[in-house]
């Protein structure tokens, strides 16, 4: 009897550990590593994002030659060949300011 209720003091102390736990580990990799800046990247700070090939980043530098700083990172969806999907790898790991 003893024994069955150390397991469940165990088990009710650790499982919320658990999902904490798992939440940190499902964090961005590069969580600690600094934003790209998309208004003052290179193409090959861009390149290092997940997901952006030399060709896309080159769009993205193109955009922002010919209409200037983007305002929110949510702007970068307007660039051909970003859409939600590949936004939303992007959304945590860039920044404009």
């Amino acid at each position: 009897m003893r024994a069955q209720k150390a397991l469940l003091v165990f088990l009710i102390v650790l499982l919320p550990l658990s999902g904490f736990l798992a939440a940190q580990n499902a964090a961005p990799k590069d969580s600690g590593k600094s934003l790209v800046n998309i208004n003052t990247a290179a193409q090959a700070d861009l390149e290092k994002l997940p997901g952006i090939g030399p060709a896309l980043a080159k769009r993205i530098l193109d955009f922002r030659t010919k209409n200037g700083n983007f305002k929110t990172t949510n702007d970068l969806i307007a660039v051909q060949g970003i859409g939600e999907k590949k936004f939303e790898q992007l959304k945590n790991l860039i920044t404009v300011k």
